[in-house]
């Protein structure tokens, strides 16, 4: 319900965001761009630290924290007039963000403890619930269009964050697992899982597909009508919606997780030669190609953040959890941050090509799912003999 909560603040400012900051405060679009990107960049520093945090003094606390100032954070935009203020206050929401995704990464693992897989496809469930229903709020304060419609867009997220902070009391006060161990940031010293968030990073380029590269696609490369611009979005969201316990909750352990994030490659293997060929058809069957690429696509985006989920949980250690899922987070946002460069130079340049070429490496990628699972798993299994040893000799 915690997330379920935040997520619907989410899609109630992200959607709305940029139109605020440029209709209603007045600044250019580069400088809010400009000003949201450095936010993100600083934001990035937090995640690892902001998990090791959690790790030593628990993570609902941390998570907790982290909300408090998120909803500060967001509240102050209402007072933001120049860009270097919107760098600033944007700068502190994303640093505890980032830690506080790393947290709730490590509050995850202690709550979903009897079927982890079910547990954690009901709650990517829910978030994207959560998403979609923010997003349907926000849509109608930008028909509304004045000041204060969008200051409630605002005042809501804030509400979410301080709700979402209230929700998490009913938790119990989950402390650390064992004591520090002797290096601190184990998680850079492990190559398997820092690979894995690597290609966790350049897999998650296929969000970005849904949300900007499709529609611009569409838009300016088929014939097909512009309600599939919208059409794309909402089937993503009711596809991940409806099928994401039913697959997500088979995928159980790390083996699973790398045969997943293999399948999830395939998948977008079919979709993206769909998309691009829509290109190459009349309306209505290029609107088909869409709907039908875009329902591949979202089936590739269950495997993949079922994937995501046994990988990065199963392949990281008990006492470590938020520092591992920071870095999981790291890699995944320096990914999306690299996402609209890479797809808008090279798919869009390369047309037809550019898409099976994205097609292609998104299938290399999740081909390295299996043998990545099982170098991370005889790693682990090694470092706890060694950790056990060291522990009996003590």
């Amino acid at each position: 319900m915690a997330s379920f909560v935040n997520r619907v603040g989410n899609g109630l400012f992200n959607s709305a965001a940029a139109l605020y900051f440029t209709l209603v405060v007045g600044l250019p679009p580069v400088q809010v761009g400009a000003a949201l990107t450095i936010a993100g960049l600083i934001g990035l520093l937090a995640g690892i630290p902001g998990g090791h945090l959690a790790d030593r003094r628990g993570p609902r606390t941390v998570m907790m924290l982290a909300l408090a100032i998120q909803a500060a954070a967001m509240s102050a935009l209402m007072i933001v007039e120049s860009w270097a203020a919107l760098a600033a206050i944007a700068a502190v929401d994303q640093l505890a963000a980032a830690a506080g995704g790393a947290a709730w990464g490590a509050l995850v693992v202690r709550v979903g403890t009897d079927r982890p897989a079910l547990f954690r496809a009901k709650l990517r469930t829910y978030v994207n619930l959560g998403v979609v229903l923010g997003t349907v709020g926000a849509g109608f304060a930008v028909a509304v269009d004045t000041r204060t419609a969008y200051v409630l867009l605002i005042l809501g997220n804030a509400a979410s964050f301080a709700l979402c902070a209230l929700l998490l009391l009913l938790l119990p006060d989950y402390r650390a697992l064992a004591p520090p161990p002797q290096r601190r940031w184990i998680a850079l010293t492990d190559r398997p899982f820092v690979t894995f968030t690597a290609l966790f990073g350049a897999m998650g380029l296929q969000y970005p597909v849904v949300s900007l590269l499709l529609p611009i696609w569409i838009s300016e490369h088929t014939d097909a009508p512009r309600w599939t611009v919208a059409a794309v979005s909402a089937i993503n969201s009711g596809v991940c919606v409806l099928l994401q316990t039913r697959i997500g909750s088979r995928i159980e352990t790390p083996r699973a997780g790398g045969r997943a994030f293999r399948t999830a490659g395939l998948l977008f293997l079919l979709s993206c030669p769909m998309m691009a060929l829509s290109a190459h058809a009349p309306v209505w069957a290029a609107a088909g190609l869409v709907v039908a690429a875009i329902f591949v696509h979202s089936l590739g985006e269950i495997w993949e953040s079922s994937a995501g989920f046994a990988l990065g949980f199963g392949l990281a250690p008990d006492h470590a959890q938020g520092q591992y899922q920071g870095l999981l987070g790291l890699g995944f946002s320096a990914g999306q941050a690299l996402a609209p460069a890479i797809l808008t130079t090279v798919v869009l340049g390369l047309g037809t090509a550019g898409w099976l070429l994205l097609g292609a490496f998104f299938a290399a990628v999740g081909a390295v799912g299996p043998s990545l699972e099982r170098w991370g798993t005889r790693t682990r299994s090694r470092q706890e003999t060694g950790a056990a040893t060291a522990t009996g000799e003590r």
